[in-house]
Parts: C-alpha cells; sequence; structure tokens
C-alpha cells in the first residue's frame, strides 16, 4: 500500500529488502506507531509529555531514515552502505532536533539559531531533499529544491514574484525549525491523522478485506451485461479507497479484473481504461480516501468526517457516470456477464465478510457520532486484529505480522519524504510573502470572470498534477490558488476539492497518464489509445468540479432540499452524458449512427450538461430554465432511443 505515487518509478518493483533492512523498517514502524498511539492518545506513559514539535521530529526521523532503506540508490542491489549511512545521518539530526525542541521554541531558533542548529538544519534539509528524491521522483525534488530556495533571490525577481529575501544560512533554520515549513501543516497532519488511517487500510488489506469487497463487487453485479466491468469498477473503487493510490490498486486489483474483462468481450483497451478510471476514482471515495483529504483537513480547520462527506457526491456522480457508460457499452455490443460459477453468492459474501462490515460500521460511528477522528482508526485497527486473530481464515503468522509491519513501514516512509518535502514549498511561500502577491496577480489577470479564474485553475493544477503526486500538487496550489479562488467569493471547501479532483484528472490525461498507461502495459494495449478512451469514459471527473464549485450544494454545501433536487439532476444529466458518449442510452436504447446519429448525440449531451449544470450560484441562471432546456434538447435523442434505437440491431 502507498499513499503517493512517484512520478518517476510509478511502474517499478518495490526494491529487494536485505533480512537487516526489514527488521530495521519493522522495528522502527512498529516504535512509530507505538509513539504515535502514546501522544494522540495522551497515555502519558512514565509522565512524559511530548509537546508537538518534539513528536513530530522523532515521528519524521523513523520514517525519513526508513527512505533511505525502502528507497536504496541501487534499487536492484537493496540498501547499501551508503544507503545506511544516510539512515543513521538521519536518524541522529532528527535526535538533535527532538532534543532542543523545546529550547528552540521558547528561544526563536527559527530566526535566530545557534550556528550548531544552522549546521543541523542544513544537514536535515539535504536530506529531505534526498528522501523526496527518492520517494517522489526526479520531477518532484526539482520542483521542490528550486522552490524551497526561491528565498534566497526573491528580492532580484520582476514585481509579480518578488518578496522577502533571506540567506540561505538563515533560511535553513526557518525550513526546518519554524511551523511553517516542513514541519508545518502537512506534517501535523500526518501525525494527528494519517498515519491511524494507513494503519488502518493496511492491515484491511492484509487481514482478507480486498478480497471480500471483490467478492462482494461480484456478488452484486457480476452476473449483470458488462459483469466483469461493474465488477472492476466496485472492487478497485472500494481498494482505492483503503489504498490512496492509483497505480498500487491498478496493479492490484487490474492483475484480476482485467483479464476477466477481455474475457468476457471487452478490447484489451477498453478494460484497461475502465480499470485506470475506476482505480483513480477510488482515491476520492470515502471513508478513507487519500492522504491529501487528511491535509486538507488541517488546512481547513475542519473535521476530516466533513471532507468525506463533501466528497461523496462528487464521487458518487463519478461512479454513476462510469457505471452508466460500461452499461451502454456492453448492451451495444451484445456483451454477457460472468458465468454463474464465477460469481459467489451475496449471502456467502456477506457470511465471510461480516467482520469488515462490522469494522467499518465501528469506525464510521466514532467519526460522525463522537467525533473521534483521529483515535477512530486505531480502535478499528484494533478490533480488525483482534476478529481476525479470532478467525482461522486470515489468522496472522509470525511472517504474515513481518510483511505487515513492513509494508506499512513502506507507506508511511515515502509519504513521510514526500510531506517534508512539499512542506518546504509552503515554507518559501511564507519566507517571502509570495502567496498573497500571486493571488492578487491571478486575479488581477482573471479581471472580473470568475469563470475565467475557475478556467486558470483547472489548467494550473492539472499542468502541475502531471509532475508531482496528488498530495504534493494539492499542498502547493492549496497555498498558491486556493486563496485567489476564495476571495472571488467562492466557497472555501468546493474550491480545496476543485484543486484536488483536476490534480487528479493527470492519472488518465495524456501526455501522462500514469493510471492509463500502467493498466494498459497489463492488458496488452496501446498506451495512448489507452488513455484516450480513460478520458472519455473519465469524462465526469472533468466536468463535476465546475458544477460543484459554482454551485456547493454538490459537497452539501446548502439546504438538504437543494442537495436532493441538484443531485437528482445531475445524475440524469449525467445518465444523458454517458448515453451520447456511447452512442447507447442504457435501459432506452441505440441512438443511431451517421450524421443523424451524431445530431442526435450532440443534442443528448448538450442537454445531458444543462441538466446536470447546477442552477443558481455563478451560472447567473436559475435551476428551472436549465433544466428546462435541458429536457427540450434532448427529448428527440431519448424519444428516438425508446422507439427506432430499441428496434435497431446493438
Amino acid at each position: 500500500m502507498a499513499s503517493s505515487d512517484p512520478r518517476d518509478a510509478a511502474l517499478a518493483p518495490p526494491a529487494p529488502m536485505s533480512r537487516a533492512a526489514e527488521l530495521a523498517t519493522a522495528v522502527l514502524t512498529l516504535a512509530a506507531i507505538a509513539l504515535s498511539i502514546h501522544q494522540l492518545f495522551n497515555i502519558q506513559l512514565f509522565g512524559i509529555v511530548l509537546i508537538e514539535g518534539r513528536y513530530l521530529y522523532i515521528l519524521a526521523g523513523l520514517f525519513l531514515s526508513l527512505t533511505f532503506l525502502v528507497f536504496p540508490l541501487n534499487r536492484a542491489k537493496g540498501a547499501q552502505w551508503h544507503d545506511w549511512a544516510l539512515f543513521a545521518l538521519a536518524l541522529a539530526v532528527s535526535a538533535y532536533f527532538a532534543a532542543t525542541a523545546l529550547q528552540s521554541l521558547t528561544s526563536g531558533w527559527e530566526f535566530a539559531a545557534p550556528d550548531e542548529a544552522r549546521w543541523a538544519s542544513i544537514i536535515l534539509y539535504l536530506l529531505i531533499l534526498e528522501g523526496t528524491r527518492r520517494a517522489g521522483g526526479l520531477v518532484l525534488f526539482i520542483l521542490v529544491a528550486l522552490i524551497s530556495l526561491y528565498p534566497t533571490v526573491a528580492d532580484r525577481m520582476p514585481g509579480p514574484i518578488s518578496g522577502f529575501a533571506s540567506p540561505f544560512w538563515d533560511l535553513a533554520p526557518y525550513h526546518m525549525i519554524s511551523s511553517e515549513s516542513s514541519f508545518g501543516i502537512p506534517m501535523r497532519a500526518f501525525g494527528s491523522l494519517v498515519i491511524g488511517f494507513i494503519l488502518f487500510g493496511a492491515v484491511l488489506q492484509q487481514t482478507g478485506g480486498g478480497k471480500f469487497f471483490n467478492d462482494l463487487a461480484l456478488a452484486l453485479v457480476g452476473r449483470f451485461r458488462g459483469g466483469a466491468a461493474k465488477v472492476a469498477i466496485f472492487a478497485s473503487g472500494f481498494m482505492g479507497s483503503m489504498s490512496g493510490s492509483v497505480i498500487s490498486n491498478v496493479l492490484t486489483t487490474g492483475a484480476v479484473s482485467i483479464p476477466a474483462m477481455k474475457k468476457t468481450g471487452f478490447s484489451a483497451r477498453y478494460a484497461a481504461a475502465t480499470e485506470a478510471c475506476a482505480s483513480t476514482g477510488g482515491v476520492l471515495m470515502p471513508p478513507i480516501m487519500g492522504a491529501t483529504a487528511f491535509v486538507m483537513a488541517s488546512f481547513l480547520s475542519r473535521p476530516y468526517i466533513e471532507i468525506a462527506m463533501a466528497a461523496a457526491i462528487p464521487s458518487l456522480l463519478f461512479y454513476f457516470g462510469l457505471f452508466a457508460q460500461i452499461d451502454a457499452y456492453a448492451a451495444r455490443r451484445g456483451l454477457k456477464g460472468l458465468e454463474r460459477a464465477d460469481v459467489p453468492s451475496l449471502s456467502g459474501a456477506m457470511k465471510d465478510g461480516w467482520p469488515y462490515i462490522a469494522v467499518f460500521a465501528v469506525l464510521i460511528f466514532l467519526m460522525v457520532a463522537w467525533r473521534m477522528e483521529t483515535l477512530a482508526p486505531f480502535y478499528a485497527t484494533a478490533l480488525l486484529l483482534l476478529i481476525n486473530q479470532l478467525l482461522k481464515r486470515h489468522r496472522f503468522t509470525g511472517a504474515g505480522v513481518l510483511t505487515l509491519v513492513v509494508g506499512i513501514g513502506r507507506a508511511l516512509a515515502e509519504l513521510t519524504a514526500v510531506l517534508l518535502g512539499v512542506g518546504l514549498i509552503v515554507g518559501a511561500f511564507s519566507a517571502t510573502g509570495l502567496a498573497g502577491t500571486l493571488v492578487n496577480e491571478l486575479i488581477f489577470l482573471a479581471g472580473e470572470s470568475t469563470i475565467a479564474l475557475i478556467l486558470m485553475g483547472a489548467l494550473t493544477a492539472f499542468v502541475f498534477g502531471m509532475g508531482m503526486t496528488v498530495t504534493a500538487c494539492y499542498i502547493f496550489l492549496a497555498v498558491v490558488l486556493a486563496p485567489a479562488l476564495e476571495q472571488a467569493g467562492l466557497n472555501q471547501l468546493a474550491v480545496h476539492l476543485f484543486i484536488l479532483y483536476w490534480g487528479m484528472v493527470s492519472f488518465i490525461t495524456p501526455p501522462v497518464a500514469l493510471g492509463a498507461f500502467a493498466a494498459a502495459t497489463m492488458a496488452g494495449a496501446g498506451p495512448m489509445r489507452t488513455g484516450l478512451e480513460a478520458m472519455r469514459l473519465g469524462g465526469v471527473i472533468y466536468i463535476a468540479p465546475f458544477f460543484f464549485i459554482l454551485n456547493p450544494a454538490l459537497v452539501g454545501e446548502g439546504t438538504t432540499e437543494e442537495v436532493l433536487v441538484t443531485l437528482t439532476t445531475a445524475l440524469a444529466g449525467i445518465w444523458l452524458i454517458s448515453g451520447a458518449l456511447q452512442g447507447y442510452l442504457s435501459l432506452v436504447g441505440r441512438l443511431g449512427d451517421g450524421a443523424a446519429g451524431l445530431a442526435l448525440r450532440t443534442a443528448l449531451a448538450v442537454g445531458g450538461f444543462l441538466l446536470a449544470m447546477p442552477g443558481g450560484g455563478e451560472t447567473g441562471l436559475s435551476h428551472t430554465a436549465l433544466l428546462v432546456a435541458g429536457l427540450a434538447l434532448s427529448a428527440p435523442a431519448v424519444l428516438y432511443a425508446a422507439t427506432a434505437g430499441r428496434r435497431r440491431p446493438a
């Protein structure tokens, strides 16, 4: 399991680990988890109480040091002496900062550090950059390195991007000691929220949760037309919610779903595109989502459950659109479902999977009813482990425990390195005051047009999403872009979800499209053609963010009536758009071919778009006007599909 995808080595298998590296990873991971439990539950063992800064230094030191073992310089040979040297150095310098945390806090070392703290800051800064390069890839490393050093030349840059300057001798301790840089919001979110949910997701997978959700998906939709692809939607959605990683989701669920789709009549390209889209959407699906959602909760100072609930409607729209397209594709080509022998019974799946349902119920209850977001995943994990050891089916052995702990260590080390690196970007903008300047410039360029500002934001998020992990992209844009959109009067929660969604689209959009390329490799399909097919299948992910940023009712920010009406028309519109994209309207019929068919599909797509577009907000059009126009445009195509289209051979 991983929480962010290294762009340069996304398809590479994990590096081999020696027994010593595995044991070191296991020991330090267990120590970090114990430290988090001690801190978050306020246990005060032996009267020990850690200030937040000291806790984060220890936690970061444990996982940053593991980065050099998990991502060695030579991946083929595993960790060598130089990797072990960096491992030891990261532990030592982090221990120094942990030991001096109280003194640095009370003495203001971020602005006036003694010489030994400055040298230690430089060493830790360089270690973080190297850890970012290994875990996040070369592109992210270059961005982090350049932007983190920007304050040293900020006063010599042209007006729009000029800022306060700081010499490197002062900048390094600011990055390492202040609460505005590496150890700012991203790392605080990691220490308070992310670690518990990643632990829960890893244990859920290792105890058979992935198999249960796959069996549940098979039982629910496996025998319907196009059943193999519909199973991929549900299974990848469930798995992506647990793992938070597009690539690892494709590589795990795709190994089963892609061959099943090809066996039942789907082309290799379509099977790969389906898996890529389903895996991408899974990262945005509550209740767990990816690590980015927890960082967002910290940025907005809002409970995580509010972020998850807001993301539920866009996630529903995305998967509904994907499901409708697959159903239309299967109907148009006469594809069947899976054989009865290949599909488990629903009662059997539920009987075997009751522990996972119970654990999810406990997790959601603790988060919603008792607002225990920080502690809930630890309680849920403890319950899951208890049930698992009482049942023989997935009971852990000694080797299984080691595999689980090492897997958790890999994921947390990767994420820690990325978050520490991205924190340097936040620190650079804080040190120079550049964020406010860029906000003003963006607003000036957009003029009075909110739509222009939103389009600029979408393009910016997409471009940065191609070169950065989702978490890194979100954090950067939350500092630079979000304030400009909020200043234009847009809803804060909708703005941050907008950035998150548009940072994700590069996983299925050429020329990068890592999710689509990974699936294409497994399916034996052409990467670029798979990416283009994925764009069509995942079309909702491009338009839904514009809908909810223009009318926040689609992220639950409105009255119950507003939310229900807007959601209903959005689902209807997406159903029509999906039919237009595939040339077949599910439950109705075929739309025809040639020029007439193209005209009908165009009218249906435009009508569906008007239906899905929420009225009010920034659109300037009433919901009733959009509804009437959408129905009028789409009616001829629906009527044709229901009459002539149903009689035509599929």
